[in-house]
C-alpha cells in the first residue's frame, strides 16, 4: 500500500490538511499502517488533486497561517476501493530495538537490561493507548466502524505477544551481554 492510498484512506471518512494526515500517520490511527513523511504526503496530495480524486480549499485561521483542507471526491472513493483490490505485499516491520538486541553480546549487561525495561515500558504504553481507544469505541466516544474494533484488537494482541515474549525471554538476552569491560578486546577479535 502506498502513500497515495493512505491519504485516500484518511480522507475517505473526514476532511484533513496535509499536516493532519501526517499527524495521523505518526501519532494516530494510521501509525500502524504505512510510514509516510511530509515529503511524500504533499506530493501525493497534489497528484491526487491533479487526478481529480481529491479537492482542496483554503481555510483561514485567526492568528495562524491559512491551511489547505483536502476532501475526497466520488472518483477518489472509487479509486481507494480499487486500490484495496490490489495485492497488499508483505508487512514491513522496522525495530531499532531488534537491531540493538542483535548486538547485545557486544554491550554491557546493565545497558541491555535498561533497554529491555524501556522497551517493555514502551510496549505497555502502546497497549494501554490501544485499550483506551478500544474503550472509547465501545462507549461511542470515538466514531468507528466494526472493522476498526477488529484492527485495534489485532494490534493489542500483537503488542501483548511481543511484550510476553520479551518479558519471558529477557534473561537470555541479558545473559548474552558481556559482564565486564575486560571482554571488549576479546569480542572485538571475534
Amino acid at each position: 500500500m502506498n502513500v497515495r492510498t493512505l491519504c485516500l484512506s484518511f480522507l475517505y471518512t473526514q476532511e484533513a490538511s496535509g499536516y493532519e494526515i501526517r499527524k495521523l500517520c505518526t501519532e494516530g490511527s494510521g501509525a500502524y499502517f504505512v510510514e509516510a513523511s511530509f515529503g511524500s504526503i504533499y506530493p501525493a496530495l497534489a497528484k491526487l488533486e491533479d487526478d481529480g480524486l481529491v479537492t482542496s480549499r483554503i481555510e483561514h485561521q485567526d492568528g495562524k497561517p491559512s491551511k489547505k483542507i483536502y476532501s475526497i471526491t466520488d472518483a477518489g472513493r472509487a479509486a481507494f476501493c480499487d486500490a484495496l483490490h490490489e495485492p497488499l505485499g508483505g508487512d514491513i516491520f522496522r525495530s531499532p530495538f531488534l537491531l540493538f538486541a542483535r548486538f547485545a553480546h557486544l554491550l554491557d549487561a546493565d545497558l541491555v537490561r535498561s533497554r529491555i525495561e524501556d522497551r517493555l515500558a514502551d510496549l505497555t504504553a502502546q497497549i494501554n493507548e490501544l485499550k483506551e481507544l478500544q474503550r472509547e469505541m465501545e462507549t461511542g466516544e470515538t466514531t468507528s466502524h466494526a472493522n476498526d474494533a477488529w484492527v485495534v484488537s489485532y494490534g493489542i494482541t500483537c503488542l501483548e505477544v511481543a511484550y510476553e515474549h520479551l518479558h519471558t525471554h529477557m534473561t537470555n538476552l541479558i545473559a548474552s551481554a558481556r559482564r565486564d569491560q575486560a571482554r571488549t578486546g576479546q569480542q572485538a577479535a571475534e
